[in-house]
């Protein structure tokens, strides 16, 4: 009887007219043919994710937002900042990144090589001159000779940077989850709740719409009414990163803008206003607060925004008419169905 019923969730996540592939276990990590992939070059990449010298003052790391103990996420409801300025969304973890196509919760870097320049470069996180960076990089000599070894000689270009950390990057990966041990047979892998939280899941709560295949995300962005914070909107910093992200995006009313535009500062298209990409939930019980923004501190939270139909403005959702108990197993699904295996992380020594 479990067999059939298990038989039937499966059946349960077979796509239809505009939604994902079906649920999937983690399988190979995608590489681009010019970033091959190497022990070497992942160490070097490792060590230039927690080396501050990437930052202006020398104070942050990529590691500063993005922390292996929080699933390469930071706890935060926005980033943290360069001294003086405030950031204006929350870390989005980095576990399973290899399987995005588009990153940022704008999507404005459609690879990691690229989306690696971005957070150094920006006057509100890392604040570094990418000219200085090369020849601070440059002046070490174990870098110079990582540099040879991984790349044949010592020239520590930013792209070679970028590429090393993304090669880091891709190394981040969840696996053997109770999701998908499910997945590949093993039918005692979901608990009795996790289970019926997995139907609700792929059925009434219609999450697999948008969370799919491996990575449980769509790479699509939706406009889902998600509510600015209002002591965000009252921060005179963060109306200053808002109105300067807005300013070199060329919109020209930058100087009144009073919300997050979303991906529409990418697109300029009016349907892109305030719409974000579709978040991974892999490993979501160690990445809180959620949303772009980090407005909900906890899953319930979240479950019960989705259960209301979203926000106001909304284009996407409606109510789910879940029941308190289908919420509290449709979290407990999340939890413990999407954690993968714990790895062992050994923290890199800075040259």
């Amino acid at each position: 009887m479990k067999k059939i019923f298990c038989m039937i969730l499966m059946l349960l996540c077979l796509p239809v007219c505009g939604m994902t592939g079906p649920l999937l276990p983690v399988g190979k990590v995608p590489v681009p043919d010019n970033n091959p992939q190497t022990e070497a070059k992942v160490e070097l990449g490792k060590k230039l994710f927690f080396d501050r010298r990437l930052s202006g003052d020398g104070t942050m790391s990529c590691a500063t937002c993005h922390d292996p103990n929080l699933a390469y996420s930071d706890g935060l409801e926005i980033s943290l900042n360069y001294p003086t300025t405030r950031n204006w969304r929350n870390s989005p973890t980095l576990i399973n990144v290899a399987f995005q196509k588009l990153l940022f919760h704008d999507g404005r870097a459609s690879s990691l090589e690229e989306q690696a320049l971005f957070p150094m470069m920006s006057a509100f996180e890392m604040n570094q001159n990418l000219d200085y960076m090369e020849e601070e990089i440059r002046a070490v000599p174990e870098y110079e000779t990582a540099f040879t070894e991984v790349f044949g000689d010592g020239d520590t270009s930013r792209e070679r940077i970028a590429m090393a950390i993304a090669a880091f990057e891709r190394s981040l990966v969840s696996r053997d989850a109770a999701l998908d041990r499910f997945l590949t047979g093993d039918e005692n892998a979901l608990s009795p709740e996790a289970l019926q939280g997995y139907a609700i899941f792929t059925g009434k709560g219609q999450c697999v719409r948008c969370h799919g295949g491996a990575a449980l995300a769509d790479d699509r962005f939706y406009v889902l009414g998600v509510q600015e914070n209002p002591e965000h909107l009252n921060d005179p910093r963060i109306a200053a990163t808002r109105r300067f992200v807005a300013k070199v995006s060329h919109f020209e009313e930058y100087r009144t803008l009073a919300e997050d535009p979303g991906r529409y500062l990418i697109t300029n298209d009016r349907k892109d206003w305030q719409a974000f990409r579709t978040p991974t939930l892999r490993e979501i019980a160690l990445t809180a607060p959620y949303m772009h923004n980090g407005i909900y501190e906890t899953l319930d939270e979240v479950i019960e925004f989705f259960n209301a139909g979203g926000g106001k403005d909304n284009t996407v959702l409606k109510p789910l008419h879940l029941s308190p108990t289908e919420k509290e197993q449709l979290r407990v699904f999340l939890e413990e169905g999407l954690s993968g295996v714990p790895v062992d992380f050994i923290y890199p020594k800075i040259p």
